[in-house]
């Protein structure tokens, strides 16, 4: 079972997934950074972007890509491998909260958002314990 979801160079099939949405996030940081125009109106559709509107959510992007890359390769790390998943749930969360409160964000988008964050929050939940995340407990036994 140790085994089971591994791929070529005994990076998990978790870890392969954690690239990709990394790799997706990183596309995102680019608009934020260089073409908050597009941002707004494909991310943000019902709201003004400005050039700080648009760095910042590059920033979080770049934070976002960076935990993805870093969980990646280090899935046995507890405390990256929660802050990783955390940042799929506040993230998701925000998309949330600007659809339904604020109404400036479409619905398609939170689809395609929640595509990405729902599979890796299922994902890394049912994962939870198979990356030397056992319970203490358990480890105090052995």
């Amino acid at each position: 079972m140790a085994g089971e979801g591994k791929m070529a160079g005994s990076v998990p099939a978790l870890g392969w997934w954690l690239m990709a949405v990394g790799a997706v996030r990183l596309a995102f940081t680019w608009s934020g950074f260089f073409n908050t125009a597009a941002l707004g109106s494909a991310t943000y559709a019902q709201a003004q972007m400005t050039g700080v509107h648009g760095r910042t959510f590059g920033v979080w992007t770049l934070l976002s890509c960076t935990l993805c890359f870093l969980c990646a390769f280090n899935l046995g790390n507890k405390p990256l491998y929660a802050a990783t998943f955390m940042s799929f749930v506040y993230g998701y969360g925000h998309f949330i909260v600007e659809y339904l409160v604020y109404n400036t964000f479409p619905a398609a988008n939170l689809g395609m958002i929640g595509f990405l964050a729902v599979t890796s929050i299922v994902w890394m939940l049912l994962q939870w314990n198979s990356h030397g995340h056992g319970s203490r407990i358990a480890a105090k036994r052995s």
